[in-house]
């Protein structure tokens, strides 16, 4: 699957770009119930805007995402100017990775990321073990932009296009 995305014609950024310049996605879930949940998580990307981390297994956020695989990202840089800078909002289906082939390959993602801070070695994402690796296939994507209606500044959302 690729991704296309319309841009805003004062941006040269891209959602890839920024998706490698940013280390944290916000990931919004929610439960059985219909509460929200929201978690920081530390996340690696592949070309094709598949987007991977680990998480203990029991956490709300992974209990959501096997309940109902429905997830929300916000990806942006929150130390900037505000209005300054560059944000990907992504809604997207979730799975929890069971295929060694998939687990060896987002590990590997997330810890060419990392390096040369050590990640989580690959036998602890096996079996029955207490964390486990998460794989965002994106179904709908935007950038941030920004206008204004009678002279107030508003924030925008940037449709992109899944190829």
């Amino acid at each position: 699957m690729r991704l296309s995305v319309l841009f805003c014609p004062f941006s040269e950024a891209t959602p890839l770009s920024i998706l490698k310049r940013i280390e944290y996605a916000t990931i919004a879930t929610v439960d059985e119930q219909g509460r929200p949940w929201n978690a920081p998580v530390y996340f690696a990307c592949d070309e094709h805007y598949n987007i991977y981390w680990g998480s203990h297994k029991d956490s709300q956020h992974a209990q959501n995402i096997r309940a109902n695989g429905q997830v929300f990202l916000s990806i942006y840089n929150s130390t900037v100017t505000p209005g300054t800078g560059d944000g990907v909002y992504i809604q997207a289906h979730c799975i929890e990775l069971s295929e060694p082939a998939d687990i060896t390959s987002a590990h590997l993602a997330i810890q060419n990321r990392r390096s040369p801070v050590p990640y989580w070695k690959l036998h602890q994402f096996q079996g029955d073990a207490p964390i486990k690796l998460y794989r965002v296939t994106p179904e709908r994507i935007w950038l941030n932009g920004d206008s204004s209606i009678n002279g107030t500044y508003i924030d925008t959302r940037i449709s992109g296009e899944i190829r």
